[in-house]
């Protein structure tokens, strides 16, 4: 008979999971011991908050589930962040961690057992969409093949199960399979309403959210726009759910005073698997159209900050595809959108902020196009840039932390992208949040992951900097020591190309994407951030 710690990786293979990011133990060794074949392969990360961030990061990436596995205590206290992180950003994900011996373990008491916590699991409450307690053989097994379901079942969001150490190396006789998730379709009467409601309404603007991208609605997304003549706003999370050439997508945050005038103007907003958060409206702030249709999987997400006119729970793709089934064909003119988009990047490009920000842009922006790159960016003044402007050619090729806004997100999400191994991977880091996960260098070599770093080097925390020069504040907190980053990644055998600016940026990171391998690049450079910051939404 398997052991558990077999049964709990073989119930993840039977996902389909083929790669999973963990740190061994002394609590969790048989997890490492039992993989093989038939199990997913185990990548050895360097610290507990790269577990969570790599399977975040495969999840974006791939669409399917992420697993992070960590010791007891310390080590799943480590995770706590970045599992954070995955709830904020609803990512499907599942963190097994072991715990102490049941044969050790009291109820109620803190005996000082190694490890030993009051209640482990209560860290990860607040954020994850189930924790799981087993504490037998039987229901160890059981409970990872439900969180797996649970992980994957739309609204999508991160799992937490511990498994205490012994019930790990105990025999199981059943390796339960995780339940197929369903899709939820939407109720008739609401989607009548919704049908009079954008009927009654000449002109349409869609606010497409990251809802779109988890239910795979591209397709039926691009349609919709084409049949009612609507323009699409893409949250920071929808970002590559058009093409970049479609011609119904703005391409530009409506933080752009020229797209929320636009998007004001309109006779109903027709929100799709979108929440209204605040770093998407300026805090609420920002006008809207008087009339509101919102789709949403979750029935919460419909009214927690804009009550809608109309409200649909249901699954994306079964919505819009009912609307397309439903709503007419309109005759639509893009003249209007297109002198939008005109004016707003020909002003951009003007602007002392906007300028050199696109000249950084445009050589990213080729590289990543040249190698069909995925890039996942920090919370960092580039990776704002990247976030909002920067050319996205597809659903999942753009990671953002904005959901809790973690910073040091970019390096150990990049490794899970990386081992995803379905495109190269650009990791747009600034100076400082590089430094929070330096040591998943190692595991970029040792794994020979296609990940290229780029470290933009400002000199420190740029976007506090910024903060303290509006406030007329003296800079506290925010200029920092750096290490000489090129021979800090020739430390780790990481070819590295350093430059002062931008010119010679695309090709040295094209040619680091090409490699197949884990290449570095260091830029020196200071941009002023977008008005897709905080302390720039008035400006």
């Amino acid at each position: 008979m398997p052991t558990v710690a077999r049964a709990v990786l073989e119930v993840f293979h039977h996902a389909g999971v083929r790669t999973a990011f963990g740190l061994p133990g002394v609590h969790n060794l048989s997890l490492w011991r039992e993989a093989g074949a038939g199990t997913p392969e185990l990548v050895l990360v360097r610290h507990e908050q790269t577990t969570v961030y790599a399977a975040d990061g495969l999840a974006r990436a791939t669409g399917g589930l992420g697993v992070a596995l960590t010791t007891t205590g310390p080590g799943a206290a480590n995770a706590v962040a970045a599992f954070g992180e995955a709830a904020a950003s609803g990512s499907p994900v599942v963190l097994v961690a072991s715990e102490i011996s049941t044969k050790l373990a009291r109820p109620g008491v803190v005996r000082g057992a190694l490890h030993e916590s009051r209640d482990q699991a209560a860290l990860f409450e607040p954020l994850a969409k189930a924790v799981l307690r087993p504490r037998t053989a039987e229901d160890a097994v059981r409970c990872v093949a439900e969180a797996v379901a649970v992980a994957m079942t739309w609204p999508r969001g991160p799992v937490y199960v511990d498994i205490p150490t012994d019930v790990l190396d105990a025999q199981v006789t059943h390796t339960p399979g995780p339940a197929t998730p369903v899709r939820r379709a939407p109720d008739p009467t609401q989607l009548d309403r919704a049908v009079a409601a954008i009927e009654a309404r000449p002109r349409i603007v869609i606010w497409a959210g990251g809802g779109v991208v988890q239910a795979d609605a591209s397709a039926e997304l691009a349609a919709l726009a084409e049949r009612l003549g609507a323009p699409v706003v893409t949250t920071f999370a929808a970002r590559g759910v058009l093409p970049p050439e479609h011609r119904w997508l703005v391409g530009l945050p409506p933080h752009e005073p020229e797209v929320a005038a636009y998007v004001e103007g309109a006779d109903l907003l027709l929100a799709v698997g979108a929440a209204f958060d605040g770093q998407m409206t300026r805090n609420w702030s920002m006008p809207r159209p008087p009339a509101l249709v919102s789709i949403n999987v979750d029935e919460s997400d419909l009214v927690t900050n804009y009550e809608p006119d109309v409200g649909l729970v249901g699954d994306a793709r079964l919505v819009l595809a009912e609307l397309l089934e439903r709503l007419p064909a309109r005759r639509s003119d893009v003249s209007a959108l297109d002198a939008v988009r005109s004016s707003t990047w020909a002003r951009l490009r003007d602007d002392a902020a906007g300028g050199p920000a696109l000249a950084f842009l445009d050589a990213v922006d080729t590289a990543v196009a040249a190698a069909d790159a995925t890039v996942v960016v920090d919370m960092a003044i580039p990776g704002y840039w990247y976030g909002g402007y920067g050319r996205v050619t597809g659903p999942r090729r753009l990671q953002y932390p904005i959901g809790w806004g973690t910073l040091g997100y970019a390096l150990p999400a990049a490794v899970g992208a990386g081992a995803a191994r379905t495109r190269p991977v650009l990791a747009v880091c600034g100076d400082g949040g590089f430094l929070y996960a330096v040591g998943e260098l190692a595991v970029l070599r040792q794994e020979n992951l296609p990940v290229t770093v780029l470290v933009v080097d400002d000199g420190g925390y740029g976007m506090l900097r910024y903060d303290q020069d509006r406030a007329g504040d003296p800079h506290r907190g925010v200029d920092l020591v750096r290490p000489d980053f090129g021979a800090l990644a020739r430390s780790f055998g990481l070819p590295v190309v350093t430059l002062e600016g931008v010119e010679g940026l695309d090709a040295a990171l094209a040619e680091g994407l090409a490699s197949g391998e884990p290449r570095m690049v260091v830029l020196d450079l200071a941009l002023t951030p977008p008005r897709t910051t905080s302390p720039r939404w008035h400006d």
